[in-house]
């Protein structure tokens, strides 16, 4: 039977008895784990008696044109044969099972197991086996809940499957009744897409492949029947074939460049929870040297000051600090006030003409009484309107659209947020600033970002939250951007779309957020794909592991994911059934990749500075001695698509070279760590290790610092029950760091420099993370490091759009 379901059992005989209507979804109940990898296609038996329902109808099918289309299933004329193939004798185009009629290419349902729903196929070809038994190959179909989408069925439509690549034997009894599936045209307006549906029982118009998880567009589907009924192998389809930058599915051949917009001067990108810019930034050079244009027009960040630190590094971008569900608001408010304004200005102008003619026809003293009047008034006159945003900038408890309003006669201390009811008498500003907003896109319509990046926040399921709602994720608020993001894309509708996150993202209660994400994006028609890949592998010194999700519109090219650069392993533990969107080479394949990047590699060139230093700008004193090191040196007009008009520090210049500064008693604990590799609070006098677990030495009095405390901190010697050797350990220069926290505190992480008495400091988490030393940071050093601990490595984002 088909693989990627639950077990490798064949499909099942039917019986007059089971030969009924299929159900479309699979029963609540029914929570076993579905393997999503294919297991090796076992040679199926053949029946054991022939059964008279099921046969073949008319002469077979002339054994030279049978040959050529199953090469497999026959000797070859030098006696040589595939063992792991049912031979055939002949082949036909019709059978008869149950008094009906069946050609190749039919569909049908297949019998299943007894508790679950019939299995879906095509019929792709008809044998008898040299045993004289009656066989049929069936291409598979996927619903919903077969897929990686698995506990999500409701997300998608129960008439909607996915066809696959998936092919095997079965007997010829199996076959239960014919179904009905048409093939649809992709459409992202799920209405359209129901009203060109013709009458059906089922339709698809995706395929499903189990490499990388992938949903696709069908290229040419009239050409695949055709050469389907040739290809025998199920397996075919390998994970690494599937996500190499061939014409099919390469960014560079087929994804961001050559399509029907390649020739757009300049493509528009959206970072949601942009933090710094990290995955914005990335993906800018990278598309810079694939000779796209693409531009990060807005940002939406929560932190002020990440927000600060993007707009000087980046003055072209629209940055807003706000909730990204207030964002949300106001895209949906923002396109009623640009139909309002701009798609019916025509009609307002029209109108506003005739109101005109009405004044000039009005008694003098009308109007004189009228100036009188407004003379008497006390209320203010609008100016202008500076800014608009959606919450509740009052702190009235009165959430909704805000327009920032400048008074006349008054200067910008007297600049308040309005409410837009308020504001509808001043028709003339509300006009002007909506009209000019929307040619300058200081927010994006629907249809005008090209592409959206983001990483939802992720404490919900981190795993350094040890209070995780793992019974219903979804409900648990810190979840809830995962929600909103996928909102803002099924609004916005942009052509890409790539988001990424930890890899409890599928670790977590059987990968539900992460099924949950890939699911939303098909059930909004989008292509998706994920990959799993390791900072290290692509040229920084940092192991950490991230999940990446692409979609794509249905007329776009599916991007690919870079496959490594450099020699690094992840120490990540990735769960066996997400195994296959690791991206790697094929085993078979040896590439020569470049050296793991080292602590050394990447931080050796900086000066030595002290735990007190406070001086945010420096010359460097040493020249780089690395490529990593002259990479990340390069001045800001040196680096593609980096605006020159940054308000950054002069070229040249090292700057946010400055540590997290320690209290006294942490500074007096570190400067006793030995300054060698692996040290850490065990070297301390008074603590004995046995076994991997931390004790007290009782030979030793309890040593204490200078203001009372003791020097080995009892949280120390309880963190993961005395096992953990990361408080107060030193990072040394010949290794890589697991990932770089937003807490730069040495109480439970590897962090200290490996030869000076501090921690980290913000330039060098920084190009852990791989930014270039032109990107200055805003805000008070603990502000700027958190920052920097929730940067996604941006070297990953750089290979994005040069896949290969």
């Amino acid at each position: 039977m088909g693989k990627a379901r639950s077990g490798s059992k064949r499909a099942q005989p039917a019986t007059p008895e089971q030969d009924e209507l299929e159900d479309n979804v699979l029963s609540s109940e029914d929570n076993e784990i579905v393997s999503l990898l294919p297991s090796e296609r076992k040679k199926l038996k053949s029946c054991s008696a022939k059964t008279d329902g099921a046969s073949f109808v008319g002469k077979p099918i002339p054994a030279e044109e049978a040959r050529s289309k199953w090469p497999r299933r026959y000797s070859k004329k030098d006696g040589s044969e595939d063992n792991d193939c049912l031979k055939a004798k002949f082949h036909y185009r019709e059978a008869n099972v149950d008094g009906v009629i069946y050609k190749l290419n039919d569909t049908a349902y297949v019998k299943a197991e007894d508790d679950k729903p019939n299995y879906i196929a095509r019929i792709v070809e008809f044998f008898e086996t040299e045993d004289k038994d009656p066989y049929f190959t069936a291409q598979w179909f996927y619903r919903a809940e077969d897929t990686v989408i698995k506990i999500h069925p409701e997300l998608i439509d129960k008439k909607r499957v996915f066809i696959s690549d998936v092919k095997d034997e079965n007997p010829l009894d199996c076959i239960v009744r014919k179904v009905k599936i048409a093939l649809i045209t992709p459409d992202v307006d799920l209405a359209a897409k129901k009203k060109k549906m013709p009458p059906c029982e089922l339709y698809y118009d995706m395929k499903y492949t189990i490499p990388y998880l992938t949903f696709s567009s069908i290229v040419s589907e009239t050409s695949k029947i055709e050469s389907e009924t040739s290809t025998l192998s199920s397996e075919s389809d390998s994970k690494y074939g599937s996500n190499r930058c061939d014409a099919e599915n390469s960014v560079a051949n087929g994804g961001l460049i050559q399509n029907k917009d390649s020739e757009k001067t300049e493509w528009t990108l959206l970072d949601l929870y942009a933090g710094c810019g990290a995955m914005s930034t990335g993906l800018c050079f990278g598309a810079s040297i694939s000779g796209i244009n693409l531009v990060t027009r807005w940002a939406v960040d929560i932190n002020k000051h990440a927000c600060e630190s993007l707009k000087q590094n980046h003055p072209e971008t629209h940055v807003r600090n706000e909730p990204a569900e207030d964002f949300l608001s106001l895209l949906k408010e923002w396109a009623k006030l640009h139909e309002e304004f701009v798609l019916k200005a025509s009609e307002k102008t029209d109108s506003n003409v005739d109101a005109d003619e009405n004044v000039k026809d009005e008694p003098e003293d009308i109007k004189e009484e009228a100036a009188d009047d407004s003379s008497d008034s006390e209320e203010f006159e609008v100016e202008r309107l500076l800014a608009v945003c959606y919450g509740d900038p009052n702190s009235d408890n009165k959430p909704g659209v805000y327009f920032k309003v400048q008074w006349k006669g008054y200067d910008s201390s007297y600049d308040t947020w309005e409410p837009v009811e308020g504001l509808r008498d001043c028709t003339d500003a509300l006009k002007d600033f909506v009209t000019n907003g929307c040619k300058e896109k200081l927010l994006p319509l629907p249809g005008q970002a090209d592409f959206i990046c983001g990483g939802p926040p992720c404490q919900g399921i981190s795993g350094f939250n040890r209070f995780r709602n793992d019974k219903e994720p979804l409900k648990d608020v810190k979840n809830k951007q995962l929600l909103v993001y996928m909102d803002i894309i099924d609004f916005l509708k942009p052509k890409y779309v790539l988001m990424e996150n930890v890899v409890d993202l599928l670790k977590f209660s059987g990968g539900f957020l992460g099924r949950y994400a890939i699911g939303r994006l098909v059930a909004m028609n989008y292509q998706a794909r994920m990959g799993m890949m390791a900072a290290g592998s692509y040229g920084v010194p940092q192991f950490r592991m991230r999940v990446f999700l692409w979609g794509a519109l249905p007329n776009e090219k599916l991007p690919a994911y870079p496959l490594p650069t450099h020699n690094a392993i992840s120490r990540s533990v990735v769960p066996t059934e997400f195994d296959e969107i690791t991206v790697t080479y094929p085993p078979e394949e040896k590439h020569q990749l470049a050296d793991a990047v080292l602590l050394k590699d990447a931080l050796e060139d900086l000066p030595a500075i002290t735990n007190e230093e406070n001086q945010n700008e420096r010359s460097y004193g040493t020249k780089p001695r690395t490529e990593f090191q002259k990479y990340i040196r390069l001045k800001r007009s040196e680096m593609v698509n980096f605006s020159t008009h940054s308000k950054s520090a002069p070229s040249g210049m090292l700057f946010d070279h400055r540590p997290l500064q320690l209290n006294k008693d942490d500074y007096d604990r570190v400067c006793q760590i030995p300054k060698k590799k692996g040290a850490n609070f065990r070297d301390l006098p008074g603590v004995l290790v046995k076994g991997n677990k931390v004790e007290w030495d009782p030979s030793v009095e309890r040593v204490l610092l200078q203001s009372g405390k003791p020097l080995v901190p009892d949280y120390a010697m309880s963190f993961v029950r005395g096992t953990s050797s990361k408080p107060f350990r030193r990072l040394w220069w010949d290794e890589i760091v697991n990932t770089v926290v937003t807490r730069a505190e040495p109480h439970n992480q590897a962090i200290l420099h490996p030869e000076q008495d501090r921690v980290l400091s913000i330039r060098e988490n920084a190009r852990i993370q791989g930014f270039p030393d032109c990107y200055k940071l805003c805000g008070p050093i603990k502000e700027s490091g958190c920052s920097c601990g929730s940067w996604p490595w941006i070297h990953i984002r750089f290979s994005y759009p040069r896949t290969l």
